[in-house]
């Protein structure tokens, strides 16, 4: 047979025993011949073989690209014929057109390549807290150092964590369980980025939880919970490494969304409601305060969600933070009663 020939089945009936017993050969014509990989598997065992249906076009993508397209002919074309306009007007203006279009192009460059950086920074600290979680699930201790090696890389330009990179240098290939090897490497590079974080969240809780209870109006409310929580994004992402630009940030905000939808949805759980309308706030303070102290306690509850999409390693060793750790205060507020 040649090494060229495409593989092929052949389905042969079931033949029945005939009164001597013998089973009687399959005609020939009952012998089908197929060619294509899915016919040959139905063929082959008589059984139809549920097959992954077809992606449909992208519809939306190709339309998006196309008018993106449009847009950008449109805009190169009116730029093209106002440098030509300003060339016929006056050959200096023409000059100056051309200079300005290069600064631009200059700084859409250096935009696009910030932008791209920190998308590649973030994929980096997804992909490293990713493969920690693989090595703590199979026990991987190749995979460990590895990740505790990227690590230490990753805070290499900071001059805080210094020892700790020094100390975990010196560990090499000392030999330690995967917990033990990522709970050194999260004790000594974490913590203190731990901490950074939790004072972040909580002065971004006590700052909305202040503003809604003074705003005079909804609109002020809902504008500021929504800067604060930009801002607390930026502040947790920056803090662990990362470098978010537009797109960053809006992967970012994406996944923290998606975290507080897996682990309870945005909206406060059960114990939270007994902490803050269970105790009767609404009937000891005033409603807007009661609204401050939920908006706070909604924005630590975010905090801790981009925490959790930020770090580059779970929590192995140490402790993750709580609601009563970012929001104690908020809470220990509503528990006093009002004289």
């Amino acid at each position: 047979m040649s090494s060229t020939q495409r593989p092929r089945a052949f389905r042969i009936p079931s033949a029945e025993p005939g009164p001597t017993g013998e089973i009687a050969p399959a005609p020939p014509s009952a012998v089908r011949i197929v060619e294509e990989p899915f016919e040959i598997v139905d063929a082959a065992d008589g059984t139809p073989v549920p097959v992954a249906p077809k992606a449909r076009a992208p519809w939306l993508t190709l339309l998006l690209s196309a008018l993106g397209g449009l847009v950008a002919l449109g805009v190169g074309l009116s730029v093209e014929r106002l440098i030509a306009d300003l060339f016929s007007a006056a050959p200096w203006l023409g000059g100056v057109a051309l200079a300005l279009l290069a600064v631009a192009a200059v700084a859409l460059l250096a935009i696009v390549a910030r932008e791209l950086r920190g998308v590649w920074r973030e994929r980096q600290i997804e992909a490293l807290r990713g493969r920690a979680m693989e090595a703590l699930a199979i026990r991987d201790h190749s995979a460990a150092q590895a990740v505790v090696r990227d690590l230490i890389a990753l805070y290499a330009e900071r001059p805080a964590l210094a020892a700790g990179r020094n100390r975990l240098a010196t560990l090499g290939d000392a030999i330690l369980d995967v917990d033990d090897r990522l709970g050194l490497a999260e004790h000594e590079l974490l913590a203190s980025l731990d901490r950074q974080a939790k004072n972040a969240i909580a002065n971004a809780a006590k700052q909305v939880s202040a503003v809604t209870a003074l705003s005079p109006r909804a609109i002020v409310d809902v504008v500021f919970v929504v800067f604060a929580a930009v801002r607390l994004l930026r502040r947790i992402a920056t803090i662990y490494g990362g470098r978010p630009g537009f797109l960053g940030f809006l992967r970012l905000a994406r996944s923290a969304f998606a975290h507080l939808t897996v682990t309870g949805g945005v909206a406060v759980g059960d114990s939270l409601i007994q902490q803050a309308l269970g105790l009767g706030i609404a009937a000891r303070v005033s409603a807007k305060l009661g609204e401050g102290v939920l908006n706070g306690l909604m924005t630590a509850r975010f905090g801790l969600a981009a925490l959790a999409v930020c770090r580059p390693l779970p929590f192995t060793r140490e402790a993750p933070p709580r609601l009563s750790d970012v929001a104690g205060e908020l809470l220990k507020s509503a528990d006093e009663p009002v004289p």
